[in-house]
């Protein structure tokens, strides 16, 4: 036990052992077979999502319209058996339409909070550019603290909460730039894109349960996917992997192109994603392969490139794959 200031104990940190990470294995297995039922030929995505979910993260999806995104947030909030809401971002939306608000109800005299859409496990912010910053602004606090403020009060959101974020980045006209203080409360960033060309043709198949929310089985309960994810906060990670992913964050950062690489918040993001990911394949370690695989999605874009590169054709999705590239993983040995 370990004792606080204040005087009071709490118990220490445990480590996850085999047998909780084959039980989450398989809880994680049991939500995305759920989830694909309705999302069809994009496990990876679903694994994705569900990693955000069970680190306590949110995602940003950027796609074009008819791709499934409505499909995937409604399925992972039926999976897990809790409840999600939808709220169409525009110009003219204020924040307390998503915070909510304090309103006088005249049958009892008194003034109480009516709870905005935030208030639930999944919250899918549809085209979440087209609303003006003092309205992206108002998911600020709630997406890092999981808490609400409004008129004073302090509220908390439930447990596990998501954020499943979209944005068209072919059609901008009446849109606004994400800030970079928005950007950084995404756990990361990824797209459906287009089905192949057979789980396209299942889709179109007549009588395919592709969208059918309805028919996702409930697999879950959502204090069953938020005590996983406190537990897998204790999944081991050695000292040379996290000593890699500071590498690769350095490296991003003094990147000649790069004007603005991931912060420490964000290298402990990837952590805490590499954490749930690894437990997710079976394992109660983290390997370097972990890294490459999610590096993108976790930090492409935190990385915002100079005027020049940009006019030269760059991504920040290319300097992330070079630096990976070049930064060396630790080997076997090395711990």
């Amino acid at each position: 036990m370990t004792a606080t200031a204040e005087g009071r104990a709490h118990p220490s940190p445990t480590s996850v052992s085999e047998a909780d990470v084959a039980e989450f294995r398989r809880l994680h297995q049991r939500l995305g077979d759920a989830v694909e039922s309705a999302v069809h030929g994009k496990r990876a995505v679903v694994d994705l999502v569900l990693v955000a979910a069970v680190a306590g993260g949110h995602v940003l999806l950027e796609d074009v319209p008819g791709t499934g995104k409505t499909t995937l947030a409604r399925a992972v909030a039926r999976a897990l058996g809790g409840e999600m809401r939808r709220v169409q971002f525009t110009p003219d939306l204020l924040p307390s339409d998503v915070t909510g608000t304090t309103v006088f109800d005249p049958a009892s005299g008194q003034v109480r909070f009516r709870p905005g859409p935030v208030f639930s496990h999944v919250v899918l912010a549809d085209e979440i550019n087209r609303a003006a910053a003092k309205t992206q602004s108002a998911l600020l606090e709630v997406m890092e603290e999981h808490t609400v403020t409004v008129d004073g009060s302090t509220r908390a959101v439930p447990d596990p909460f998501l954020v499943i974020a979209t944005q068209n980045p072919i059609d901008l006209d009446g849109t606004y730039r994400l800030p970079e203080a928005q950007l950084d409360r995404f756990l990361l960033r990824t797209s459906l894109g287009y089905p192949d060309a057979e789980h396209e043709i299942d889709v179109l198949r007549p009588g395919s349960t592709a969208g059918r929310v309805g028919d996702v089985p409930v697999v879950a309960s959502p204090g069953e996917v938020a005590a996983a994810g406190r537990q897998l906060a204790y999944l081991h990670v050695a000292d040379p992997l996290l000593r890699y992913v500071r590498e690769i964050g350095v490296a991003i950062r003094t990147d000649p192109r790069v004007r603005l690489g991931a912060s420490t918040r964000g290298l402990r993001a990837l952590v805490r994603c590499l954490q749930v990911y690894a437990a997710s394949q079976g394992r109660h370690y983290v390997v370097p392969h972990d890294v490459q695989r999610l590096a993108e999605p976790v930090l492409a874009h935190r990385t915002v490139l100079t005027r020049d590169a940009l006019l030269a054709g760059h991504r920040p999705v290319d300097v992330v794959h070079e630096v990976l590239d070049g930064v060396l993983p630790p080997q076997p040995d090395q711990g």
